[in-house]
């Protein structure tokens, strides 16, 4: 092993426990200070290799060959105890959805300092204020109060972050990113790609960092590997990948990546009185105020697209339409008559009328039913249906969000990040709603899967007269497939129009803001950003 490479993996086989191939001869090394990106589709193998250098595999899977070397060690050779003694030390693991790894019944304080009290780093006070330090460098509000709350009580971004402190405060000579930045606004996403840089050059650290994302991995990898059915198809510098790269596959994600054009069809000169309308919404938690007299029209086949940083209010304005979260003032209207506040109010008509497709599938589907069940519950309490004619209905279903009828047997573990996007999509279906809210559907899939499933919503649109409220940090998603823009800051309105104006002339500063943080696919954009000094808030 060189003396320079810190992380070194030869041959590397990884296999499901029924002999099915994931990672087929993967071989790589990581110099200290280096950046490696692991892009590719869903199914890649880049999550299974990432987690492979910590010398796991998932449950129901298996390391059946090849080396993977720390500093010269074999994990593989080292045994159980002796891996235990380089994760959180040696080498760290940042996930991709935090919401899905923190233990809701502990403090945030207690998760984040747990690595190095565990392994005799630093003394209990010593390990808080560094936890403090770094929640305030990844630019957390009041720190040192926050660390205190629950996860359930911060937002997804803040969360996100957290876990980014959990990881870096044993100061471990391996990171391991697996789409870090997926939770985040572009504003956040461009402050917490900067620290990254920033951590990996001060420590000298190497990481893998996982996305799907190029502009994202152009900003921080300074070498890229290309994966595709636990493969790898090409390897070399970033700007060598991103500006010419050898294979067809990787030119077809460069290219996606690039695509712009609009997939909606254009509303109608005189598109008729609103199907749903918000008028001066207050809404919040305990007693504190998160949004502020917002308001909006929806019309039917429509797309409005509602979009701000962490923090902004999008969830919660999902939670106040869907009559999870009553609102404190202000009124909604569902063709033209009042919407109950709480859905315990609302009649079954008009909560079928009104569904929901989470931003994790991971978390929303119940990964011990299978889809016929979890597709079939919705369907027969809609329809009273049963068994053949309940089954054909559920194959329907399937067939319309693009996946095979022999799918109903299966359990979401056994399906790919899009396919479960796709379930999630046709439970929604299965209410035959008019409004369909899409909180983030697409941020944790590869840009070639978002892109299908962004097809597939625009399709079902056409098809059935859907009106969406898509929430998104994505403004590339944005330009392709809203008629109208909402933008929130801190929970109140700032822009609020036809997407093509709110983007082409931005009044307020913080949307000016939202456009100049889109990461482009180039390196050295970031540094260029950071250099300008920050935007006007």
């Amino acid at each position: 092993m060189s003396d320079e490479n810190i992380l070194e993996i030869r041959n590397l086989r990884i296999e499901a426990l029924n002999g099915q191939v994931l990672v087929d001869d993967v071989s790589l090394e990581l110099r200290r200070g280096e950046v490696l990106g692991l892009i590719g589709e869903s199914g890649a193998g880049k999550s299974t290799i990432a987690l492979a250098a910590m010398g796991y595999a998932r449950a129901g899977c298996r390391i059946a060959g090849g080396e993977i070397r720390i500093d010269g060690t074999d994990l593989r050779g080292i045994g159980p105890e002796g891996r235990q003694g380089y994760r959180g030390m040696r080498i760290a693991y940042v996930a991709q959805s935090a919401a899905a790894s923190f233990n809701p019944a502990m403090r945030l304080i207690d998760q984040i300092c747990e690595s190095p009290l565990r392994h005799r780093q630093m003394t209990r006070p010593e390990a808080e204020a560094r936890a403090v330090e770094l929640l305030g460098k990844l630019g957390l509000p009041e720190p040192a109060i926050l660390a205190r709350k629950y996860p359930h009580e911060v937002s997804g971004g803040q969360l996100q972050r957290a876990m980014a402190a959990m990881a870096v405060i044993g100061r471990p000579d391996i990171l391991v990113f697996d789409e870090p930045t997926t939770a985040l606004d572009v504003t956040t996403q461009m402050e917490v790609l900067a620290l990254i840089k920033q951590i990996i050059r001060d420590l000298r650290t190497a990481a893998l960092y996982i996305t799907h994302d190029l502009a994202v991995v152009a900003q921080v990898a300074d070498r890229i590997m290309v994966l595709r059915g636990g493969k790898m198809v090409e390897l070399g510098e970033a700007e060598q990948i991103l500006g010419a790269p050898a294979q067809a596959y990787t030119s077809a994600l460069v290219a996606e990546r690039d695509h712009s054009r609009p997939l909606m069809r254009p509303l109608p000169a005189d598109p008729g009185a609103p199907v749903l309308e918000a008028r001066a919404v207050d809404a919040g938690y305990g007693g504190g105020k998160v949004l502020s007299q917002v308001s909006f029209r929806l019309h039917r086949g429509e797309t409005l697209a509602v979009v701000g940083e962490s923090g902004s209010g999008k969830s919660t304005l999902a939670r106040v339409l869907t009559g999870l979260l009553p609102q404190m003032a202000g009124e909604m209207r569902l063709d033209g008559r009042p919407l109950a506040p709480g859905y315990r109010q609302r009649e079954a008509d008009v909560l079928r009328r009104i569904q929901l497709v989470h931003q994790l599938p991971d978390m929303s589907l119940n990964p011990r039913q299978p889809l016929a069940k979890i597709i079939g519950r919705p369907l027969a309490l809609r329809s009273g249906e049963k068994g053949a004619a309940l089954q054909r209905r559920i194959a329907g279903l399937l067939d319309l969000v693009g996946l095979p009828a022999g799918f109903a047997e299966r359990f979401p573990p056994q399906l790919s990040g899009g396919q479960k996007q796709r379930v999630a999509i046709a439970r929604a279906l299965a209410a035959e709603p008019e409004i369909i809210i899409c909180d983030e559907p697409t941020s944790a899939l590869d840009q070639l899967i978002a892109d299908d499933i962004l097809r597939l919503l625009m399709r079902l649109q056409d098809e059935l007269g859907l009106s969406y409220l898509f929430i998104t940090h994505d403004l590339g998603i944005v330009r392709r497939i809203a008629h109208n823009t909402l933008v929130l800051l801190k929970g109140e309105t700032v822009a609020l129009g036809p997407t093509a104006e709110v983007f082409a002339e931005p009044m307020h500063p913080y949307t000016r803001k939202l456009l100049v943080s889109v990461p482009q696919m180039r390196k050295g954009w970031l540094e260029e950003v950071a250099a300008q000094g920050p935007s006007e808030p």
